[in-house]
């Protein structure tokens, strides 16, 4: 399940087992997660024949509302046709009793970024994983031109065994291409999320600080994630151009070499 409830005290919304009217006994131990809804949507876990799957459903108020199903059916499209390993698959959509219209998703058997920040359990890993699995997911919504809510401690869980992240409800809809306020906003979310995981950890971080300083800086140099991805690996643009460049010529050099000899 995506929450335990029994492990320790730490909750930031409290979880609600709801009773599930299903016959067909298809779906069973129904729970509302109030941490991870939004201003639409709830978010629930539940079991769909005794596996434990996440459900995103349209909030009571708007469930009848045709506007909000057609945008939740959207959403479904295009999240189906995502396939990253650090974004949570979506399996189906389909009418669950007592809930309506959800998207089905793979459960994320983990903890919040939040919850870990709040409860002080930041591990060094994790910290790696902001800096490779993050910006992976990040630039993989950007070459599908995803738009998306901003990405926020909230909406990053790590799996509870080997600490994997894994980008959830954020909210998709498909573009033609990104705008550069688009790029620029997700660049800016990233920083948002360093710097406050940076601000509590015990050691300072520096390169880490000033690449999350910078992306949230209205003047910002990265104009989208890979510049973000090569300036925490401290390479730059221009130093693979310049390598590349090193290579060629020194090909050049070979083959004339291995002709001039032959």
């Amino acid at each position: 399940m995506a929450n335990d409830t029994t492990s320790g005290a730490y909750l930031s919304k409290e979880e609600k087992k709801i009773p599930i009217n299903d016959p067909s006994g298809k779906w069973s131990d129904l729970t509302l997660l109030p941490e991870w809804g939004e201003k639409y949507y709830d978010v629930y876990t539940a079991r769909k024949h005794g596996k434990w799957v996440m459900l995103k459903a349209l909030r009571k108020e708007y469930a009848d509302d045709p506007k909000y199903r057609a945008m939740l059916e959207q959403e479904f499209d295009v999240r189906y046709n995502l396939a990253h390993p650090n974004i949570v698959m979506v399996n189906d959509l389909e009418i669950v009793p007592d809930v309506g219209p959800a998207i089905i998703t793979d459960d994320v058997y983990g903890y919040s970024l939040r919850r870990l920040i709040d409860e002080k359990r930041l591990t060094p890993k994790i910290v790696h994983r902001l800096q490779t699995q993050l910006l992976d997911a990040m630039s993989y919504i950007q070459e599908n031109h995803i738009v998306h809510h901003p990405i926020t401690p909230d909406t990053i869980i790590f799996t509870e065994y080997n600490e994997n992240l894994k980008l959830i409800n954020v909210g998709y809809a498909q573009a033609e291409d990104l705008s550069e306020q688009d790029t620029d906003e997700d660049i800016r979310s990233y920083g948002r999320v360093l710097n406050e995981v940076l601000d509590h950890l015990p050691a300072s971080l520096p390169r880490l600080r000033k690449v999350a300083r910078k992306c949230e800086d209205p003047s910002c140099p990265y104009r989208n994630i890979p510049e973000v991805q090569l300036a925490l690996e401290k390479r730059s643009a221009n130093q693979i151009y310049v390598f590349l460049s090193i290579f060629i010529a020194l090909m050049i050099v070979l083959l004339l070499w291995l002709v001039f000899w032959s």
